[in-house]
């Protein structure tokens, strides 16, 4: 269990920075820090779950956590972080 909520945890953190790296690269689709902190946080969190599902060798198998699962978890919620938040930026300005 230890090792499904670190990685959580490290899905979460690698999302919010992503979220927060788009938002500063590509002003239009920023939806200001809290927002792309959020959307970039469920991003890498639900993402990575399924990422994980989809390739368990990224969950760190019997071996438990070395550097390579935690920069694997990092930069998996940070991708997927900066995704969503790109998705929502763009919905949001389109409603606009």
């Amino acid at each position: 269990m230890e090792g499904l909520l670190g990685n959580l945890i490290l899905q979460v953190i690698g999302g919010a920075a992503g979220g927060n790296v788009t938002g500063a690269v590509v002003k239009n689709l920023s939806l200001g820090t809290l927002g792309n902190t959020l959307a970039g946080a469920i991003g890498g969190g639900v993402g990575g779950q399924i990422l994980q599902a989809v390739i368990p060798m990224l969950a760190g198998g019997a071996g438990g956590m070395d550097i390579g699962v935690i920069a694997g978890q990092l930069v998996g919620g940070g991708v997927l972080g900066a995704i969503v938040t790109a998705i929502v930026g763009a919905v949001k300005n389109r409603a606009a």
